[in-house]
């Protein structure tokens, strides 16, 4: 079973699964959203996003693929690019910090590690760009809300702490530096265990499994 991670663009934004395809929570204002619904182009309006970041800061996100078919998906990006975020009670997201707006592992490839890989993955990413963290909003209430948020438990299971506490949409934060350290301990182990590795990595999922060395999300 081959596993890699790879950015996100227009070239793949039609692997995302079809509801994150059209979905805009993140990408406009709770108001430029209801009008992009009511007139039924949250598909042109998300396209249009993508290709904005892709211009003016590059790639928004990774999409892991298990013998090449699509498992899950994380996308992220400076919070000036991201119009919802000012509209939760624990923003601003920190000036040094990119955000991770939501992120998905389809439920056939569930419990494999895709989501550590993922987060690894954005690590490496973050790195390179200069900026100190990812923080995010994490979603207390799951069952009762937007499937857009990442659960809070997930985000603290993935080395996350929270910097803004809220009794439902707490802002949380995982600093990259720290993160290099426990991502270069897992592909250690791994390596052991799996005796070699490429560089561009192994992946982990969404809420469980044991981590594996994370792929670069080009």
């Amino acid at each position: 079973m081959s596993r890699r991670v790879a950015n996100i663009t227009l070239d793949n934004i039609d692997d995302l699964p079809q509801r994150c395809r059209r979905c805009v929570f993140w990408e406009l204002d709770p108001v430029a959203r209801s009008r992009a619904e009511e007139a039924g182009g949250t598909d042109i309006e998300k396209e249009a996003w993508v290709s904005s970041a892709l211009l003016e800061w590059g790639s928004c996100g990774k999409i892991v693929y298990v013998d090449n078919v699509p498992a899950g998906f994380a996308m992220y990006a400076p919070p000036a690019y991201v119009p919802r975020s000012i509209a939760f009670p624990t923003s601003p997201v920190s000036a040094d910090a990119v955000l991770l707006m939501t992120a998905k592992i389809v439920d056939e490839f569930a419990g494999q590690g895709l989501g550590r890989v993922l987060v690894q993955a954005m690590v490496k990413d973050v790195i390179r760009r200069g900026y100190r963290a990812i923080e995010a909003f994490g979603d207390l209430r799951q069952d009762e809300g937007t499937k857009c948020v990442v659960p809070a438990d997930y985000l603290l299971s993935v080395g996350f702490k929270t910097v803004r506490p809220h009794r439902r949409w707490p802002r949380l934060r995982l600093e990259v530096k720290n993160a290099v350290t426990w991502r270069e301990d897992v592909e250690v182990a791994l390596e052991r265990l799996l005796g070699s590795m490429t560089p561009e990595g192994i992946l982990r999922p969404i809420g469980g499994g044991t981590p594996t060395p994370a792929p670069a999300p080009a």
